[in-house]
């Protein structure tokens, strides 16, 4: 039964709009499971197949760049 949960459990999608990131890197240091980094001064999503959807990204970019679906 655990087999078909995650086999159903959808990928988390992460969205950074560039143009708004000031690469204060609040979002790589809040996200536990460091799915992001800083690339060139902004925000990159590194490992999206680790993300837990915790949102603590989104919830703390002060410039709402970073949407997690």
């Amino acid at each position: 039964m655990a087999g078909e949960q995650s086999a159903s459990k959808k990928p988390a999608v992460i969205t950074v709009n560039t143009k708004w990131c000031k690469g204060c890197e609040i979002c790589v240091a809040f996200c536990p499971k460091d799915c992001l980094e800083m690339v060139g001064g902004k925000c990159s999503v590194a490992r999206p197949d680790d993300c837990i959807k915790c949102m603590l990204c989104e919830l703390r970019c002060p410039d709402f760049a970073i949407t997690v679906e």
